[in-house]
C-alpha cells in the first residue's frame, strides 16, 4: 500500500477506534484508514450473545452499512498488525505491506485472560469476547452436552445464558463466596447468586479450575477443580476477565511505554509524541479519583475516541471520563451504577439500601459520612435516569435532598410500579437510624 500523506492511521475497528475515526472525519479533511483483524467492518460486540441465541443476526450488530466508510473517506484494511517503526511513522502488517502515518491511534482492545492452566488450548476451549470465538461455539454446539465456565463476571455470566438457550448443562465454576462479591456488596452479590442457581445452572462457589482433561482426539474431555471433582463436559469458556491485547508491541520491541496495557498521559498520548492509544488497551499514567488505569468499558470506549479526535484535529483536549457508569443483566436481573458504590464501603462511606420483599429490585444510595454528599447509586431489577443521578452527582447534592427528590429519578413508565416511591419511607428510617448512631459515636 503506498503511503499516505497527512494521516491518520488507527488499529482497531472497536467502538474507541470508529469513534475517534468518525469525528476525526467530522473536524477534517485528513486520510484515515482504520486496521483490524477481526471483522472487516464495526459491528457492536455486546449483540454477540444475541446473534448466539437468535435474537439477532449478525448484519444486524453493524450500525453503520458497509458503504459508509468508503462515503466519508475512511479506509478499512482487514489485516493484523504485526510490528509499529516508529522510526519511519510505520506499521507492519501480516501480510508484509507497511502502511505510514502522521498520526497513529492504538485501539487494538482485549483479549481473554488465560493462567496457564494445563489443557487451555485444546479444542473447545475459548473466551467469548471476539466474533471468532462466538464462530467456533457455533461449530462446536451440536456437540455439547455439557459446558463448563471459569469465573464470575460479566461476560461468565452472559455466556451461561447462551449455553441454556440451545439446551446445554452449565457448571459454573467461581473462585468467591458469592457472585462478584467483590464488585456488588453482600445484598446484592447473594441476591444475584441465587437468581443463578434459580436458573438451573450448577454454581460451584469457592472452587478453581485446576486442569482440562483432553479425549484421544485433543478436544475437551473435561475439567478437574480445586476440589477434586471431575466434571465431563466438551466445551470449557475462559471467562476470568480481559487484558489489553498489546502482544504485538512487545514482541516486535517497540519503543512504545508499556506496563499491562499502553501506558497515556492525561491527553491519551503514549512516550512517543505522535502515538496515542485509547479504548481497552490504555492505561492511564494518572489514574481518576478510585478508579481503574484500565477501563473495558464501552463509554469509556467512545469518550476518549472523542477526546483524541479533538486532539489531533487540532483543540488538545484532556479526557476527562465523568462519573463512573455501569450497566449489565443477570439472567432478567438488569444491573445499574452511578458514581461510586464500593462493595466494601470506605470508612467515610455510608449506604442506605431498599430491597423489595418478593421481587429481585433493590436501590442502594452511597453518600459521604461527614459532608452527606452523594456518592453514587446501584439498582438492581429497576432502572433509574442516568442524567438525573449525572446532575446530582455534579452539583454534590445532600443525601436528603436526594431522597426527597428521589422520583425525578425514576425510568419505568408511567402505569408501572414506581420503586422509587417505594424505597423513600426505607431511606428515611435508615438514615435517622444512622443519624442517631453517629451523634451517640460522637458523644
Amino acid at each position: 500500500m503506498n503511503d499516505l500523506i497527512n494521516s491518520v492511521l488507527i488499529i482497531g475497528n472497536g467502538i474507541s477506534g470508529v469513534t475517534a475515526a468518525r469525528h476525526i472525519r467530522k473536524n477534517s479533511d485528513i486520510d484515515i484508514t482504520i486496521i483490524s483483524n477481526e471483522t472487516p467492518y464495526f459491528f457492536s460486540r455486546t449483540a454477540l450473545m444475541y446473534i448466539y441465541m437468535g435474537h439477532m443476526k449478525f448484519e444486524a450488530t453493524k450500525p453503520y452499512e458497509d458503504s459508509f466508510w468508503k462515503k466519508n473517506r475512511i479506509n478499512v484494511v482487514f489485516d493484523q498488525v504485526t510490528g509499529i517503526d516508529e522510526e519511519t511513522n510505520s506499521v507492519e502488517l501480516a501480510n508484509n505491506n507497511r502502511i505510514s502515518y502522521k498520526y497513529l491511534i492504538i485501539a487494538c482492545g482485549s483479549k481473554p485472560n488465560k493462567f496457564g492452566w494445563p489443557g487451555q488450548e485444546l479444542e473447545g476451549v475459548s473466551g467469548m469476547y471476539h466474533l471468532q470465538d462466538l464462530e467456533r461455539l457455533e461449530a462446536l454446539t451440536p456437540t455439547i452436552n455439557q459446558g463448563v465456565i471459569v469465573g464470575g463476571g460479566l461476560i461468565g455470566i452472559e455466556l451461561a445464558e447462551m449455553l441454556q438457550s440451545r439446551g446445554v448443562q452449565v457448571h459454573y465454576l467461581v473462585r468467591e463466596s458469592n457472585f462478584w462479591n467483590k464488585v456488588l456488596p453482600y445484598e446484592e452479590s447473594k441476591m444475584v447468586t441465587q437468581h443463578i442457581l434459580d436458573h438451573g445452572v450448577d454454581l460451584q462457589l469457592n472452587t478453581e479450575l485446576n486442569l482440562i482433561e483432553p479425549d484421544s482426539e485433543n478436544r475437551v474431555k473435561g475439567v478437574y477443580t480445586s476440589k477434586g471433582e471431575f466434571i465431563d463436559c466438551q466445551y470449557v469458556g475462559l471467562t476470568c476477565g480481559v487484558s489489553p491485547n498489546i502482544d504485538f508491541l512487545k514482541e516486535s520491541n517497540s519503543r512504545i511505554k508499556t506496563d499491562k496495557g499502553i501506558i497515556v498521559n492525561r491527553f491519551l498520548q503514549t512516550n512517543i509524541e505522535n502515538i496515542y492509544s485509547i479504548g481497552d488497551c490504555a492505561q492511564h499514567l494518572h489514574p481518576f479519583d478510585q478508579r481503574s488505569r484500565i477501563e473495558s468499558v464501552w463509554y469509556t470506549g467512545r469518550m476518549m475516541g472523542e477526546t483524541v479526535a479533538r486532539t489531533i484535529t487540532g483543540t488538545k483536549t484532556a479526557y476527562q471520563p465523568g462519573h463512573w457508569f455501569n450497566s449489565a443483566k443477570f439472567f432478567d436481573i438488569e444491573y445499574q451504577t452511578y458514581g461510586r458504590v464500593n462493595a466494601n464501603p470506605s470508612p467515610n462511606e455510608i449506604h442506605l439500601y431498599w430491597e423489595h420483599p418478593k421481587k429481585n429490585i433493590s436501590i442502594r444510595l452511597a453518600y459521604d459520612r461527614i459532608t452527606h454528599k452523594i456518592l453514587g447509586v446501584l439498582n438492581m431489577g429497576v432502572r433509574l435516569r442516568h442524567e438525573v443521578f449525572d446532575q446530582w452527582l455534579n452539583e454534590r447534592r445532600e443525601i436528603l435532598s436526594v431522597i426527597e427528590h428521589f422520583e425525578n429519578s425514576n425510568f419505568d413508565p408511567e402505569f408501572y410500579a414506581n420503586y422509587t416511591r417505594m424505597a423513600k419511607p426505607t431511606f428515611y428510617k435508615h438514615y435517622e437510624e444512622i443519624e442517631k448512631s453517629e451523634l451517640k459515636r460522637i458523644l
